[in-house]
């Protein structure tokens, strides 16, 4: 299963701007006022301040979404946040306290960090790097520092993932051979952006190396463009290259602190993809309940029409539940509001419609012809339920943590969730046919026993 990345939808142009744009005009009109009633003037200050108040509200950014913490102790407390929600999900779960334990010990091991600083000299399998006294002694730090040096990164990878452990320095020095090679390009793409780091080429010649510096930087990346270093045989010219590395250095505690909340954040990012597989198979067993819920509404129904899944969904319990497991705080109008929105993308995409033809034959083996319709209106039903169920999941996921969704946003990204929501339920039509034969056969049972009870 895919992990959802944590990002809010992309937010709708018209509902904001027209706002803005307003504004712009309200500010208009108040400065040419100002200007012709109380100054007497045709123009000057006040109007350019009023105007130019109204642009800065128009290109003002919107901020929406997740608002990252600046401060360890707000990173803290979003790790506490999501332990609470493990609590909440687990309970009752073999594993979870044996869980809790090991993520509270996480997080103190990142709290528990501190001096002296780690710089991580890292490279690839093949290339020879200084010893740790001539780093330390071209580095010249007034700090402390503590020199890891891990394994060398393989040359081929199935995956090329940057190793957990490579995160924790405050300080990556990258050793590169020349020519460059193609596994070291791939690794330095994975050295995270929010992490200092430099390359530090190894290379004897300092006559050839401004020309080697320049067929190094047009095949790297732009972010390393500043930060090669040189390498050679000179001690002392090693020691003045090292002076951008040096003066990072001379700040420690901002760099551990800096690291603290790096840390933090990988780690908060880290615990919302479990919680995600958590909420994911708890919505699974709703998902499964409620389906045959809203089925056997439809079958019982004397009005032969899936509209009434709409209604079932819309005021049912699924999305009350979906709302505890992804710890919306969002009102119950607001959440009847994407249901109908997302019942209506799935209905124009002729979800049901293609549910109900893969069934047909299912429904007349199992619940003979005086079943047949109700049981094939009843199929459709449930798994539209499904395909709506999962594109609600999957829309609180994207906005998990934003205080007040975009529904305008909805209404442009609907289609798309729905699409992706039937397209991975139709990956386990399998599944559901196997649950929906059950279901008939148990229906089917059920309607025989309340006649044989009539008749005597």
């Amino acid at each position: 299963m895919n992990i959802l990345k944590r990002q809010s939808i992309p937010i709708a142009f018209p509902g904001v701007l027209l706002g803005k744009i307003g504004f712009v005009l309200v500010s208009l009109l108040i400065g040419q006022w100002a200007l012709s009633e109380l100054t007497h003037f045709s123009g000057g200050g006040l109007g350019l301040i009023a105007i130019g108040c109204g642009i800065w509200w128009l290109i003002k950014p919107v901020r929406k979404g997740f608002d990252a913490p600046s401060t360890v102790e707000g990173w803290v407390s979003r790790c506490k946040e999501v332990l609470d929600q493990f609590e909440v999900l687990e309970d009752g779960a073999p594993l979870s306290l044996d869980l809790k334990e090991q993520r509270l010990n996480e997080l103190a091991q990142i709290l528990d960090r501190s001096d002296p600083q780690m710089v991580g000299l890292i490279s690839s399998f093949g290339v020879e790097l200084p010893n740790e006294l001539q780093i330390k002694s071209a580095l010249q730090a007034a700090n402390p520092l503590k020199l890891c040096r891990p394994t060398p990164l393989p040359l081929s990878e199935d995956s090329w993932i940057w190793p957990p452990t490579f995160y924790e320095p405050d300080l990556i020095i990258y050793g590169l051979s020349l020519p460059l090679r193609a596994a070291d390009l791939l690794w330095l793409e994975q050295v995270p952006e929010d992490q200092p780091s430099w390359i530090m080429v190894l290379w004897p010649d300092l006559n050839t190396w401004t020309a080697e510096l320049k067929t190094l930087q047009a095949q790297l990346p732009v972010r390393w463009n500043e930060r090669v270093i040189l390498w050679s045989d000179d001690q002392e010219k090693n020691g003045l290259m090292m002076s951008s590395v040096r003066s990072v250095l001379e700040q420690p505690s901002k760099n551990i602190e800096v690291t603290r909340q790096r840390l933090l954040a990988r780690l908060h990012s880290s615990w919302q993809a479990d919680l995600e597989q958590v909420r994911r198979k708890k919505f699974r067993d709703l998902q499964k309940r409620t389906q045959w819920v809203v089925a056997g509404a439809v079958f019982a129904s004397p009005v032969p029409s899936t509209d009434l899944l709409a209604v079932a969904v819309v005021n049912g319990l699924m999305i009350k539940e979906m709302a505890k497991i992804w710890s919306c705080s969002w009102k119950v109008e607001v959440l009847e509001v994407v249901a109908k929105q997302l019942v209506a993308a799935a209905l124009a995409q002729g979800v049901v419609e293609w549910s109900g033809q893969a069934l047909l034959g299912l429904a007349k083996l199992h619940g003979g012809s005086w079943l047949a319709a109700g049981a094939l209106q009843a199929l459709s039903a449930a798994y539209l339920t499904r395909v709506v169920g999962r594109s609600m999941s999957d829309w609180m996921a994207l906005n998990n943590g934003v205080s007040q969704p975009d529904l305008e946003a909805l209404k442009t990204h609907a289609s798309e969730l729905v699409a992706k929501a039937a397209e991975q339920e139709r990956v386990d039509w399998s599944g559901f046919t196997k649950q929906a034969t059950e279901w008939l056969q148990k229906t089917a049972l059920d309607k025989r026993g309340q006649s044989l009870t009539l008749e005597v």
